[in-house]
C-alpha cells in the first residue's frame, strides 16, 4: 500500500525527496495525533449530547422564508450551540454574513454612545479596525461616540495586567479579547488563559462585558471561553464550528441579555430573534456542527505537520512544533515575498476546486497591504477549507489553516514544500 501511495504522490506532481522528508516527520508525530484524536472524540459526544438533550428531529431541517417566524430548526439549533457552549443563550444565523459581521453585530449591540471598549490582547484583526473607527470607516462605534482603549501583550507574550488596570476606568463597559492570532506572531490564547484573563477584569470591575473572539478556535480543546467565564463568544460558521457544510453565517453565545440585544441589532428593535428565515439551510448547519469535532482534527494535524516541516528546515513557526494548540492557524515566517508566494502557489495547486488558479496578491478591501490568498474551497472565503493567506509586508509570514480532512491537509502542505523545492526557495 505504501508503495500505491507514493505512486500517486508522485502523479500528483509530488518529488521523491520531498516525500522521504515528510515521512520521517510524519513518523514522530503519530503519538501527538492520538491525543488529537481523543480530544475530537470528547467534541465529538459534547455535540452528540447537546443534539440529544434538545431532541433534534428532522422536522428541525425543514425550510422557512419570508419573516421566519416559528421557524422551529432555527430555534432549536440556538438550544444546540447553547448546550455545546454550556451558554444561557445563542444566536446562530445565515444572516451574519462572517466572523467580522457577528463581531460588530455583538460589539454594537452592547455599547452605547460614551461608552469605552478596552482590547486587553493588543491590536484585533484588521477588518476589525474599521468596526471599531481604529480606521476611519461610515457606521464605526467610533462615529456613534464608543471610545476604544488597548493594551498590549509584553514582549513575551504575556498579558500586561498592570497597563489593563490603569486602562480600566468608569467608562469602561466592554473587553474584546481576541483567541487567535490574525496577522501577528503573538501566540494564540489558550482557553484557560482566557479564563485567567477575564477573572482579572472581573475583579476591577465586575460588571464589564467580556467578549471573545473564538474564531479558529472552536473544538480545538475540551472546553471554550463560556466555560471561563466570558459572558460572549462569537465565530463564523465558514470556519471551524460550520465543519466545511454550513454555506455562510456566524453564532454569538453567551449571557442571554447580551446575546438578545445582539438579536435585536441584527434585526429590528421589537423582533429581535423572532424573525430570521433558515432558507433550508438548518439541516446543513446541523450536521457541519455535528461534523465540525472531526473536521477540526484534521485541520489540526495539519498545522502539526506544517510546523514541523517548516521548523526543521530552519523557518521561525509560531507554534513551533511541540508546543500545545489552541487554534488551527499555523504561523511560518518565510522571509520574503518570492517565498510566500510560491507557498500558497502549492496550496492552490493541491485544491480540489480551482487547482488550476495562480494566486496573486491583490489589495484587498480592510487590510494595510497587499494581500495573497489561496483556497480552492467548495465554500467561498470559507477557512476551515484548506488555505493558505498572507499580507506581503515584513516580516513576511503566511498564515495556514485548515482542510476538511487530514489527508488533503497533508498534501497541501507537500505540495507548498514541493513549489519552495521548485523555484530552489529550500535544499531538502
Amino acid at each position: 500500500m505504501k508503495e500505491q501511495l507514493n505512486t500517486m504522490y508522485k502523479d500528483l506532481s509530488i518529488d521523491e525527496k520531498v516525500l522521504a522528508y515528510c515521512d520521517k516527520i510524519l513518523e514522530d508525530l503519530k503519538p501527538r495525533f492520538q491525543k488529537i484524536d481523543e480530544v475530537a472524540e470528547y467534541n465529538q459526544l459534547k455535540v452528540i449530547k447537546a443534539m440529544q438533550e434538545n431532541r433534534v428531529s428532522d422536522v428541525h431541517f425543514a425550510a422557512t422564508t419570508g419573516y421566519g417566524y416559528n421557524d422551529l430548526g432555527r430555534d432549536t439549533l440556538e438550544a444546540v450551540y447553547a448546550s455545546a457552549f454550556h451558554a444561557e443563550a445563542a444566536l446562530v444565523r445565515p444572516q451574519l454574513t462572517c466572523g467580522t459581521h457577528a463581531l460588530s453585530t455583538a460589539l454594537s449591540a452592547n455599547l452605547r454612545p460614551g461608552d469605552e471598549l478596552l482590547s486587553p490582547v493588543g491590536k484585533p484583526y484588521d477588518t476589525l479596525e474599521g468596526v471599531i473607527g481604529i480606521n476611519p470607516s461610515k457606521g464605526s462605534l467610533a462615529e456613534y461616540g464608543v471610545t476604544y482603549a488597548q493594551v498590549d501583550l509584553l514582549p513575551d507574550g504575556n498579558f500586561d495586567y498592570d497597563g489593563i488596570r490603569n486602562a480600566i476606568n468608569e467608562k469602561t463597559k466592554m473587553v474584546t479579547i481576541q483567541r487567535s492570532k490574525g496577522y501577528a506572531t503573538r501566540p494564540t490564547l489558550s482557553v484557560e488563559r482566557i479564563g485567567e484573563l477575564i477573572s482579572f477584569i472581573k475583579s476591577i470591575k465586575s460588571d464589564i462585558i467580556c467578549m471573545v473572539d473564538n474564531c479558529y478556535g472552536e473544538f480545538v480543546e475540551t472546553i471554550e471561553p463560556t466555560d471561563v467565564g466570558a459572558d460572549l463568544c462569537v465565530g463564523s460558521l465558514i470556519k471551524n464550528p460550520g465543519g466545511g457544510l454550513a454555506p455562510i453565517g456566524g453564532y454569538i453565545v453567551g449571557k442571554e441579555e447580551y446575546v438578545e440585544n445582539a438579536a435585536f441589532r441584527l434585526t429590528s428593535p421589537g423582533l429581535g430573534k423572532e424573525v430570521g428565515a433558515s432558507l433550508g439551510l438548518n439541516g446543513q448547519l446541523f450536521q457541519g456542527f455535528f461534523m465540525a469535532p472531526q473536521v477540526v482534527s484534521g485541520a489540526l494535524k495539519g498545522a502539526i505537520f506544517a510546523a514541523n516541516a517548516y521548523e526543521k528546515l530552519g523557518f521561525p513557526v509560531i507554534p513551533n512544533g511541540t508546543e500545545p494548540r489552541y487554534d488551527i492557524i499555523q504561523a511560518v515566517t518565510l522571509g520574503s515575498a518570492e517565498a510566500i508566494i510560491a507557498f500558497c502557489k502549492g496550496i492552490q495547486s493541491a485544491a480540489p476546486v480551482d487547482s488550476f488558479v495562480t494566486p496573486e496578491p491583490w489589495a484587498m478591501p480592510g487590510y494595510h497591504s497587499d494581500v495573497i490568498m489561496a483556497a480552492g474551497a467548495f465554500i467561498q472565503g470559507s477557512s476551515i477549507e484548506l488555505s493558505a493567506d498572507a499580507p506581503i509586508e515584513p516580516p513576511y509570514a503566511v498564515y495556514f489553516q485548515g482542510g476538511l480532512t487530514w489527508y488533503h491537509a497533508k498534501f497541501g502542505i507537500l505540495m507548498s514544500l514541493q513549489k519552495l523545492y521548485e523555484e530552489n526557495l529550500i535544499k531538502l
